[in-house]
């Protein structure tokens, strides 16, 4: 696997710690994910400041409202200097036509459609009443993001190869849920290792506290990256 296939969630609770990250690992990630956490605390201006290092910036906050409102939240990030920047595919087709439009026109923003989240197993979907499976129900929202333009998505790294094989013009694949080998699978339902991950066709595999939380981080990333392919 390569460095600028790993993305680093900094779900951290101040700016400081998530600078300090930002700092240390610059050389060894290939992005910095920043989410709810970090964003409702310190707002644009964490990006702004993160946006100052080399390493690009992942914006995970997973849009999800009527279409007017999400394009205007869209519309209101997009000065920043992000990479990434997440929508939730459950908003429906109008929404995520709307979010693509809000952007400027020679934006480098990737938007990326959120599916199930990996903290989704079948029990849960059954639950909230649906009928499809986690991954029946993320390959149909992927599908029906695609007949609206999306190019880019978010999705259980078991579900890789499915959209991969369903949408084979996706420029960008996602996929949180990842684990090395042997680490704590903590509140994440739907899970693999980063090997597994990007042989299903993930371009990208999120990792955070089985990296934050380690003795060595850097012997993590590194363990890491030689042993993926």
């Amino acid at each position: 696997m390569r460095k600028d296939q790993l993305i680093l969630a900094l779900d951290v609770p101040s700016a400081t710690e998530a600078l300090m990250w930002m700092n240390r690992l610059q050389n060894r990630v290939g992005c910095f994910k920043i989410g709810l956490q970090l964003f409702c605390a310190h707002g644009p201006e964490l990006i702004r400041q993160a946006a100052k290092g080399e390493t690009p910036i992942f914006l995970d906050l997973k849009l999800h409202d009527i279409p007017n409102t999400v394009a205007s939240a869209v519309r209101s990030l997009s000065p920043l200097n992000i990479k990434f920047l997440t929508i939730h595919t459950q908003g429906g087709v109008e929404m995520i036509a709307a979010a693509q439009e809000a952007l400027p026109e020679n934006t480098s923003i990737q938007l990326l459609g959120v599916t199930v989240l990996t903290s989704l197993d079948n029990k849960n979907m059954e639950t909230l009443g649906y009928q499809r499976s986690a991954s029946e129900q993320a390959i149909h929202l992927a599908q029906m993001s695609s007949k609206a333009g999306l190019k880019g998505f978010v999705c259980s790294p078991l579900e890789a190869s499915a959209l991969t094989e369903h949408l084979p013009d996706i420029k960008a694949l996602v996929t949180p849920g990842v684990r090395p080998a042997g680490s704590d699978q903590g509140d994440q339902s739907r899970v693999t290792t980063p090997e597994k991950a990007i042989q299903n066709g993930a371009t990208h595999v999120v990792i955070g506290r089985p990296i934050l939380q380690a003795k060595s981080p850097e012997m993590v990333i590194d363990s890491i990256l030689n042993d993926s392919v």
